[in-house]
């Protein structure tokens, strides 16, 4: 696990372009990315009371052709508290099936879609 940099570790701007980007691009050297998936106390909470959640850490699950383990290795070099599984889609689906809540971040970027639905003052 990463150190905890707690100011900014519940800034959803700060942290999810990392997550989806330079992330993602990591994992893309060894094995193509499927999917990527929140879940935990963020994808139960809603996006307007995210900053109510100082202090608890990024759950993200990345979807790959095959299960990658030590993936601290990238996310200790930003500080971010991400707990981090790199697994096939097999184990997701088990995963689901136990899993309450769990967001979509790519490829459709479910966060996006759920915040302009109900934050950004317009009817869809």
């Amino acid at each position: 696990m990463s150190q905890v940099k707690m100011e900014t570790i519940w800034q959803h701007h700060k942290v999810l372009p990392y997550i989806l980007n330079d992330l993602k691009q990591k994992i893309e050297t060894i094995t193509p990315v499927l999917g990527i998936y929140l879940y935990g106390s963020r994808a139960k909470t809603p996006y307007k009371n995210w900053t109510i959640l100082n202090g608890k850490d990024w759950d993200i699950m990345v979807i790959c052709a095959f299960p990658i383990v030590n993936t601290h290795i990238w996310t200790t070099y930003l500080n971010y508290h991400i707990d981090l599984k790199v697994i096939t889609q097999n184990k997701c689906d088990f995963f689901k099936h136990h899993q309450q809540t769990m967001i979509e971040l790519y490829p459709n970027n479910m966060l996006e879609i759920q915040y302009k639905k109900q934050y950004d003052g317009h009817k869809f």
